[in-house]
């Protein structure tokens, strides 16, 4: 039997940008979203910009939590985010953080990678297979 998981679609590849990091263009509540993809972030971070693009925005009493960043503690909202995906590898109902203000850019996390059967990076790039 194989073990069950959210994940589903086909594996794809992530090629490693000029600056040496793994970019992606996601799909997020089915809206395009350039995301960095982050093994040592344990969830899928949003900036408040691309939350708001996406139509999540957090009321001001939801940033209950605290994650450090770059410019210092930034204050942070869980939400959940119905589907994410990255070419055809799509994971529903993924746990993600909407950081107030302090991050660049969004964070492809754990939450995400983690629901996958297998990430694996070669020197081409990042395999994600659902």
């Amino acid at each position: 039997a194989v073990a069950h998981t959210s994940a589903s679609g086909t594996a794809t590849q992530v090629v490693k940008g000029p600056d040496g990091h793994y970019w992606a263009q996601a799909t997020i509540e089915g809206r395009a979203v350039r995301v960095l993809i982050d093994t040592g972030a344990s969830v899928v971070a949003l900036t408040r910009a691309d939350a708001r693009r996406l139509g999540v925005d957090p009321t001001p009493d939801a940033y209950t939590g605290r994650v450090q960043t770059a410019s210092g503690l930034a204050r942070t909202a869980p939400v959940e985010l119905a589907a994410v995906s990255v070419a055809g590898a799509r994971v529903e109902r993924v746990q993600a953080l909407v950081v107030e203000d302090g991050l660049a850019y969004s964070l492809l996390g754990m939450s995400y990678l983690g629901r996958l059967s297998a990430f694996e990076a070669t020197p081409a790039g990042l395999t994600l297979r659902p």
